[in-house]
């Protein structure tokens, strides 16, 4: 693949708050809502022919990384994990006899926090227990999120025991000072190990995970990480932009010294730059993939999807996901776990299931989350198949939003006519900003809800 050039001057003017669209409308919509009515939605759904994706989110970390904006529980206490398995018990007995056993499982993806703080056998035992109440398909797309740092090689053998074939290798900048900054020490050898464990385990998919706008990364030290990433040959990249949210994750508070805007920009061209011209294929937002990767070629094919856990080959899923925080999608609904654990427990010490919050689609919901996934997935819109896709007249549909277009039309992020919106390289990089255009609510919202597009 050609080298991509970023235009410096057009990713500062776009710069601004937007969703990330893994749901369309965003969470930030969701209002408390009784867990019974996702429950008869669940009931009425669960003879459906639609295939599951599972998630499970495991929230523990024995300390914090000062930049992190996901919903963890801090503790060094190992027991508290096999307390968790216990409630996951009780979860799956609740909600899977409403999902239906005999669904096929074709995604199945364990986050966090760190899913690895589990003990090997605990590990095990998940998957024992995911297996009693669903129906895996023999060519299951199975995901872990991994911290080297505690890492063991019966850890990834446990893993590969429960079914794992794919892993994401946390590593965000291998530079000594930028890791002492975050409070995230770690060697490039433990992940190196690491690496060599899951390959040597049989995994066929490995992704690490970066992160551009920490305290002291300059253009040089990243650069250096980057050929060190490269130099190890994953399949895929995710290179996050760090969004500095203290008033929502107070532990960033403690970072001081942050790269100027200008500076984080050179960190993004330096980034787009360099992997594409590794043979990386740009998919958009924050990922990068091999060109024969599967994430590449289902973008080539127009197969591509998108949801809570980014971008994805298994399209026209339902989404269920357990444990606390966690976020579920199926059937014209999103519903979201209790985000506390005392809270989740204490639901399902009642033998209620641990829903706090939801939010139900309307039918303009539904057009619109359609035409953004395939924006960004298929980077580009045809109009005549999306009018058939959604059964209704696209052109006049959005005739609105169409001649809104002007202005990036004119700064060269996309481009028109009578039959198809074709999205341009640069376009790729600010696909955010061209998809708020579709979106009914966006401008409506509150200051602070959404990070910075770059």
């Amino acid at each position: 693949m050609s080298t991509l050039q970023v235009d410096l001057e057009l990713i500062r003017k776009y710069n601004v708050a937007a969703p990330r669209y893994t749901s369309y409308p965003p969470a930030t919509h969701f209002v408390e809502m009784p867990g019974r009515e996702i429950l008869e939605r669940m009931r009425a759904h669960s003879g459906s022919p639609k295939d599951l994706s599972l998630y499970f989110h495991l929230p523990f970390c024995y300390s914090l990384c000062w930049y992190c904006g996901c919903t963890t529980v801090i503790t060094s206490n190992q027991s508290a994990s096999a307390q968790y398995l216990e409630y996951l018990g009780r979860e799956l007995a609740i909600l899977a006899p409403l999902i239906g056993r005999e669904r096929k499982v074709v995604q199945l993806h364990f986050g966090g926090g760190t899913p690895t703080f589990l003990l090997p056998d605990e590990i095990r035992a998940l998957g024992r227990l995911i297996r009693s109440h669903f129906s895996l398909d023999a060519t299951i797309e199975a995901g872990v999120e991994i911290d080297p740092r505690r890492m063991t090689r019966e850890h990834v053998l446990a893993l590969r025991e429960a079914g794992f074939n794919r892993a994401s290798v946390g590593v965000q900048d291998f530079d000594p000072q930028v890791q002492l900054a975050v409070h995230r020490i770690q060697p490039k050898a433990q992940t190196e190990q690491t690496i060599a464990w899951l390959r040597e385990a049989g995994f066929t998919s490995l992704n690490v995970d970066l992160i551009y706008g920490l305290p002291h990364q300059t253009a040089d030290s990243f650069a250096k990480t980057l050929e060190e990433i490269i130099a190890m040959q994953p399949d895929r990249l995710a290179v996050f932009n760090y969004a500095h949210v203290p008033w929502m994750k107070p532990a960033q508070k403690i970072l001081k010294v942050l790269p100027t805007p200008e500076m984080k920009l050179e960190l993004l061209k330096l980034t787009v730059e360099r992997l594409t011209s590794s043979g990386y294929s740009y998919i958009g937002m924050d990922h990068f993939a091999r060109a024969d990767d599967e994430l590449a070629v289902a973008q080539r094919n127009k197969t591509l999807q998108r949801n809570f856990q980014g971008y994805s080959t298994r399209g026209n899923t339902d989404i269920h996901a357990f444990g606390m925080s966690s976020i579920s999608q199926a059937n014209g609904a999103y519903w979201q776990n209790e985000k506390e654990l005392p809270a989740y427990y204490e639901a399902l010490n009642a033998g209620q299931a641990p829903i706090s919050k939801g939010y139900i689609l309307t039918e303009d919901d539904k057009i619109r989350r359609e035409v953004i996934g395939r924006l960004m997935c298929d980077l580009g819109l045809n109009f005549g198949k999306i009018s058939e896709l959604l059964g209704v007249d696209f052109t006049s549909c959005f005739a609105r939003e169409l001649a809104g277009l002007d202005d990036l039309k004119a700064d060269g992020l996309l481009e028109t006519d009578a039959c198809e919106l074709r999205v341009t390289d640069l376009g790729r990089l600010l696909i955010r900003n061209i998809a708020v255009r579709f979106d009914a609510y966006f401008g409506k919202e509150t200051e602070g809800r959404f990070s910075k597009s770059i």
